[in-house]
């Protein structure tokens, strides 16, 4: 004889519906985008590229948040900052602000295009971020200047040319603050999924958590061609205003943006 208590079998459904509702989405976390359409130019391939820059969740592809418009905007070849602020075209996607530009490039030289954003309030968090994010383009194979830094309180610097990479290459870097590395600092990893091809079976798959060592040096190993986004996170030293009016804590991120590439 069954010794289940009657009415379990009517109480079954509203408790999956209840664990089911409960259940975690896909983690997503916030990065800066800046995203050129090629990383590699030469003659064949045309001298002028786009350049896409949204604040956004890459792997959960969106939603895009509201951007103000960045403090700094620029370029560093040839170990000279040019300030590219003023190309910046606001464009509305989902109907948030984001920006985009183009750039022509003249001279051989490993060009990093990179941004210091407006900070970013979240009220979800309670703190303001600025995420401090480069790239690096090569024009016409000049393959130097590729690890030269912008001088950001808080960057990667690339242990590993950060463009001719093929799927499955690792990418490494140090993670610096103020020019000195941090031990042991943590850095999330995210794919640009802006087709939405891959699904993301739990949250953990979506934002990839590494540590860095005792010298900030990490290294992760891309699993698919695209592009890749790592952000170092550090906490700012100098709490900042909220919208509320509030004094809040500053999340300070050091960006930085590779491609990877399948083999025919």
């Amino acid at each position: 004889m069954s010794t289940k208590p009657r009415g379990c079998r009517h109480r079954t459904l509203p408790v999956l519906l209840i664990l089911s509702a409960l259940a975690p989405l896909p983690a997503a976390a916030h990065f800066q985008t800046l995203i050129p359409s090629t990383d590699m130019v030469s003659p064949e391939t045309g001298t002028e590229i786009g350049i896409d820059l949204r604040f956004t969740h890459p792997m959960a592809n969106g939603p895009v948040m509201e951007m103000g418009v960045p403090t700094r905007f620029g370029v560093l070849a040839g170990g000279e900052h040019r300030d590219l602020k003023a190309s910046l075209q606001p464009v509305t996607v989902e109907g948030r602000t984001t920006y985009q530009t183009r750039y022509r490039f003249k001279a051989p030289a490993d060009h990093v295009f990179y941004i210091e954003p407006a900070p970013y309030w979240e009220p979800a968090e309670g703190k303001m971020i600025v995420h401090y994010t480069k790239v690096v383009v090569d024009a016409f194979e000049a393959e130097e200047g590729w690890d030269a830094l912008v001088g950001f309180p808080v960057e990667i610097e690339p242990l590993v040319r950060p463009y001719g990479l093929w799927t499955g290459n690792s990418f490494r870097g140090i993670v610096r603050r103020d020019g000195e590395p941090v031990p042991f600092a943590e850095v999330e990893v995210e794919y640009l999924n802006s087709d939405g091809a891959v699904a993301v079976p739990a949250g953990p798959f979506a934002t990839q958590v590494i540590k860095a060592d005792g010298n900030g040096v990490f290294s992760y190993t891309m699993p698919r061609a695209g592009w890749w986004g790592f952000a170092a996170l550090v906490e700012g030293a100098t709490p900042m205003t909220a919208p509320t009016g509030e004094s809040v804590p500053v999340e300070l991120g050091g960006l930085i943006w590779v491609r990877t590439v399948d083999m025919e």
